[in-house]
């Protein structure tokens, strides 16, 4: 069974954010947990998978639903991406102004082919996304995302944090979703952030 991490990294950033009076900022009513200020702007340099360089700049005017994982994955991440594609689909037309970001943490499993079929099992709401080495080193560094290979041979796993990045349509980390939080919560959030919130 693969090892998640989301009380690592998450529970004291949470906890702190909690205590420093980020959460339930002004007159929006978040029902996730609200990270504005606390996390940077989106930002990254990875390729789609069909092999075409993208950035955060290709996103904006979008609400972005980051989140890492991996195709091998034989629970969380298609539970996850599920949920994630459910929430979209929640939220009707307006589903066209948001993004399922899925950034794999196995890079060497998980080819452009491969990446590309796992991702549109989902739907047309999620795209994947890959890197190799330090670029991608350097974004799970900025969002404090912890990935370790656990195992040997060819069925490794890949023990990761399990949480989905939220950015308004600027690129501002505006909410953190654990898996607690159902498909209902996500959508009711990410619509607030499509109308401006």
């Amino acid at each position: 069974m693969r090892r998640v991490i989301p009380a690592i990294v998450l529970a004291p950033f949470l906890a702190w954010l909690a205590l420093a009076g980020g959460c339930g900022k002004g007159p929006v009513k978040f029902e996730l947990s609200d990270v504005s200020g606390a996390l940077p702007d989106l930002e990254f340099s990875l390729y789609d998978a069909g092999g075409v360089a993208r950035s955060a700049a290709g996103y904006r005017g979008r609400v972005v639903l980051l989140y890492f994982g991996y195709t091998n994955c034989p629970d969380v991440c298609p539970t996850t991406l599920q949920r994630l594609a459910q929430a979209l689909a929640k939220l009707g037309d307006r589903a066209a102004r948001a993004r399922v970001l899925f950034v794999t943490v196995d890079p060497e499993r998980d080819t452009a082919a491969r990446l590309q079929a796992y991702a549109r099992a989902f739907g047309p709401g999620v795209e994947g996304l890959r890197a190799e080495g330090k670029p991608l080193q350097d974004l799970e560094k900025r969002y404090h995302v912890v990935a370790e290979r656990e195992g040997g041979g060819a069925d490794y796993s890949v023990g990761h944090t399990s949480a989905v990045y939220i950015f308004d349509p600027s690129g501002r980390a505006r909410l953190v979703a654990t898996g607690a939080d159902a498909a209902d919560v996500i959508a009711h959030d990410v619509a607030l952030l499509i109308d401006g919130r």
